[in-house]
C-alpha cells in the first residue's frame, strides 16, 4: 500500500493552511460523530443483553408488558423465553436461542469496541494535526502582521 504524500505545512501559504486546517477540523468532527454513534449502538446492545438476561429469569406464563414503541406497551404473556428474535438490521429478524442471542450481542459489542478504539486513535491523531496547523497558522498570521508588505 502506498503511503500518502507528506505535505510540508510550513511551506504552505496562509490561505492553503487555512483550507487544510478546515478540512482537518471537518474530518475530526466526522470522526467524533462516528464515535458517538458507535457508543450509542454499543449501549443499545448492552441494554439488549441485560434485557435478555432479565427475560431468561422469568417463568413460563409470566404476565408482562410488551413495548410497541418507546411509550406504548401492551399486556402479554411469556410463552417461551428460550427463543428470541434478534434484529440484525434493515428490518430483518432472526430467531435464535437465548444463548445465541446473548452471544450475538456480545460479538457485536466487541466489534463496536474494537472499531471505537481504532477511530478514537485516528481522531486523536487528526486532532493533534489540526492543533499543530492552528498554531502554525497563528504564527504565520502574527509574522505577516509584524512585517508589513511593501
Amino acid at each position: 500500500m502506498a503511503s500518502p504524500a507528506r505535505i510540508e505545512v510550513d511551506k504552505l501559504s496562509v490561505e492553503q493552511l487555512k483550507a487544510l486546517k478546515e478540512q482537518t477540523d471537518l474530518e475530526v468532527n466526522l470522526l467524533q460523530d462516528s464515535l458517538t454513534k458507535i457508543r450509542t449502538a454499543a449501549t443499545r446492545l448492552e441494554n439488549a443483553t441485560a434485557a435478555l438476561h432479565e427475560l431468561s429469569l422469568r417463568p413460563h406464563g409470566k404476565k408482562l408488558l410488551v413495548p410497541l414503541t418507546a411509550s406504548l406497551y401492551v399486556p402479554g404473556t411469556l410463552d417461551d423465553a428460550e427463543k428470541v428474535l434478534v434484529d440484525v438490521g434493515t428490518g430483518y429478524f432472526i430467531e435464535k436461542s437465548m444463548t445465541q442471542g446473548k452471544e450475538y450481542c456480545e460479538r457485536k459489542i466487541n466489534l463496536l469496541r474494537s472499531n471505537f478504539d481504532e477511530l478514537l486513535e485516528m481522531a486523536t491523531k487528526k486532532k493533534s494535526i489540526a492543533d499543530e496547523m492552528g498554531m502554525l497558522l497563528q504564527a504565520k498570521l502574527r509574522q505577516a502582521s509584524a512585517s508589513p508588505s511593501s
